[in-house]
């Protein structure tokens, strides 16, 4: 139980320091390129899909064991977060369009989970 736990938390910490590296480039493409909003979704959308992905991936290696379930409570402790943050921050739910981004997420993290657990090695 203590190896998922350090292995979730593993997988948090890589998708949130991947999250505020990934806005700091697209804040500074924005600022001193052509970049437009419009391209600017389409690349918030795709980085953050891999984002989770290596984050669901990062779990699993760690936990060495259940990497679609890892893969799985790494992204629903993201969407989670994000939906805490967001609702008690600024008093928003998650409408629909929010709710499909965050399934493609645990989508994408369950995906790394499953190849990540394949990679991390066997258990003892």
């Amino acid at each position: 139980m203590k190896n998922r736990i350090t292995a979730l938390a593993y997988g948090w910490g890589t998708i949130f320091t991947m999250m505020i590296l990934c806005s700091l480039i697209l804040a500074l493409l924005l600022k001193f390129t052509s970049m437009t909003e419009s391209t600017l979704q389409w690349a918030t959308l795709i980085l953050g899909l891999l984002t989770l992905f290596i984050g669901g991936f990062i779990s699993a290696a760690k936990g060495k064991e259940k990497g679609w379930m890892l893969g799985i409570l790494t992204g629903l402790g993201f969407s989670i977060i994000v939906l805490l943050f967001q609702y008690l921050g600024f008093q928003k739910g998650m409408g629909m369009t929010q709710l499909f981004y965050h399934g493609g997420y645990i989508l994408m993290a369950l995906l790394g989970g499953m190849i990540g657990v394949n990679v991390g090695g066997k258990s003892n």
